[in-house]
């Protein structure tokens, strides 16, 4: 892990001790399990790891290796902290309102459409997709790829359920990306939760995949892998950008988080920046 020690002398024994056990955890996930953590950006993935740690009441990494390592349980517990489920639908309405300007004239040129959210969490932006498409007559000919590694966010996203307390906010999102309906008439409304209906998933299919570890599995018309680089070091955000642009078709829409950017990386001349603000790209090479 290359950002661990990035000065060693200024560590203190205790701090160089945790280093070496939080490096020794994440290579026996890696070689245990598949999971590849390891270039992870370290101060997040210290912070999650000890989450957990206090979570179940022991007193150091090591002793959460121990438990990780032997029980697949507890290894889905950690896979559950480390996974970033931080996501809302339509969020960063600005974006999907130049979506609409933008990509949306090239895929009604298209007879099929495959689009793919990277890192999909529990399936708000699928959500969002599916609605905006609807809206363009494009749904139909629409296939959503909605890939995360934590299934259990996986599995919350296939049922198009979401908490009621935050229609709210999500109405409020809808109306300022553009949407031209009225935002309840897509879902109903049982106890405490916004049951989206199920004809906006139709065209969705769900699957793990891991970014790290995983290859390319399909050409796309659009990317949508938002807020998960920023929690990879430099060497691996170079190794997803190479991922995306393998994966993305000649014309097609790349849209990363608002605090992410093509810059700087090896593929920057390929793309074309739609907007000086939002982190909607277009593939030129």
């Amino acid at each position: 892990m290359t950002d661990i020690q990035s000065n060693p002398s200024l560590l203190t024994p205790e701090e160089e001790l945790e280093n070496i056990e939080i490096e020794l955890l994440l290579e026996g996930i890696f070689r245990v399990y598949g999971y590849d953590f390891r270039d992870y950006a370290f101060s997040s993935l210290r912070r999650r790891i000890w989450h957990r740690i206090h979570a179940l009441h022991l007193g150091s990494v090591s002793g959460l290796q121990e438990k990780v390592l032997h029980d697949p349980a507890q290894m889905k517990a950690l896979i559950g902290s480390l996974s970033i489920s931080v996501t809302e639908m339509f969020r960063d309405p600005l974006l999907f309102q130049l979506f609409r300007r933008e990509a949306v004239p090239y895929l009604k040129s298209l007879p099929q459409i495959r689009i793919w959210h990277a890192g999909c969490s529990t399936g708000e932006e699928v959500l969002s997709m599916a609605i905006l498409l609807h809206e363009e007559g494009l749904l139909d000919r629409a296939r959503i790829y909605a890939t995360d590694m934590n299934e259990d966010s996986l599995d919350q996203a296939r049922k198009g359920i979401i908490p009621l307390r935050k229609m709210r906010d999500y109405t409020r999102n809808y109306l300022a990306a553009g949407g031209s309906g009225e935002f309840s008439e897509y879902y109903s409304v049982k106890s405490e939760y916004a049951v989206f209906q199920p004809e906006l998933l139709n065209h969705a299919v769900f699957a793990q995949h891991n970014l790290v570890t995983d290859q390319s599995f399909n050409e796309f018309h659009v990317i949508f892998c938002r807020n998960v680089l920023i929690y990879f070091n430099k060497d691996l955000q170079d190794q997803v950008h190479r991922l995306i642009y393998d994966s993305l078709s000649l014309k097609g829409f790349l849209a990363l988080g608002n605090r992410e950017s093509i810059n700087f990386t090896h593929h920057a001349d390929s793309y074309q920046p739609m907007s000086p603000s939002e982190r909607l790209y277009r593939k030129i090479r």
